[in-house]
């Protein structure tokens, strides 16, 4: 009877040990930790604001071996461009090709992914693109334009319609991802802190956590250097203050 209860013992702690590890092995990625492709994402588009074309080259492989997809790096790679221009994002896009060259000479064929899809214009294109920033920000914008809008109205078109319309439209990216670029590139540019609280603002009422972002600084912090990541660290410190 004693070696009968000591076998089912030994069955039930087994069973509860299996059963443990499946659960831990189905758990969903912590809350306050990104994602290795998130934090890919970061790493690639800092270094394509930066132009550390050698160092993106180690990133993009990381990346792609990480399950990154082609399209999902192009897409991060354009979608920076916005912030840090045309000159850095096409010397990315170009290192992503001697990448993938480079990778494909050596067997290796990575997965293209899903492209854009096409996007369906339902009304004017400003009104789209105020509709989705006011999506992003959760602040409705009425009342008269103030500061830069006012002041250069030209440039208010150009946001509305071609970043927040042409480009937060295009879906291969969610709105979480894309500002995540989107912080990285601006910090890695540096000198332009109040449009990075601007998007740590956008980066919470999306849902990314106060660890995720502080995730991110620990990300971006070999890229930029120690000058720019406490420019950061400083701002998300006042974001988050104000916020609690």
């Amino acid at each position: 009877m004693k070696r009968f209860n000591m076998q089912a013992i030994c069955i039930i702690l087994v069973l509860t040990i299996s059963l443990f590890s499946k659960v831990k092995a189905q758990a969903p990625q912590k809350e306050n930790s990104l994602t290795a492709k998130q934090q890919s994402l970061i790493a690639i588009s800092a270094q394509t604001a930066k132009g550390d074309l050698t160092a993106l080259k180690g990133n993009l492989n990381t990346g792609l071996d990480g399950g990154l997809t082609v399209n999902e790096i192009k897409e991060a790679i354009l979608h920076s461009y916005a912030y840090c221009g045309f000159p850095r994002s096409i010397r990315g896009l170009q290192t992503l090709m001697t990448v993938l060259d480079e990778r494909k000479s050596k067997g290796i064929n990575d997965v293209m992914g899903a492209e854009a899809s096409a996007i369906t214009p339902e009304g004017n294109k400003f009104d789209r693109g105020k509709a989705i920033l006011e999506k992003l920000t959760g602040v409705k914008e009425i009342g008269p334009k103030k500061g830069y809008a006012a002041f250069a109205p030209t440039m208010e078109v150009f946001l509305k319609e071609h970043l927040f319309a042409d480009i937060f439209e295009r879906d291969v990216l969610s709105y979480k991802d894309r500002e995540l670029v989107t912080i990285s590139v601006i910090s890695s540019i540096g000198a332009a802190e109040p449009m990075l609280r601007s998007h740590l603002n956008i980066c919470l009422n999306l849902g990314l956590t106060a660890g995720q972002l502080q995730q991110f600084i620990d990300v971006v912090k070999p890229i930029i250097g120690k000058e720019k990541t406490l420019a950061a660290k400083n701002e998300l410190s006042e974001v988050l203050k104000n916020k609690n």
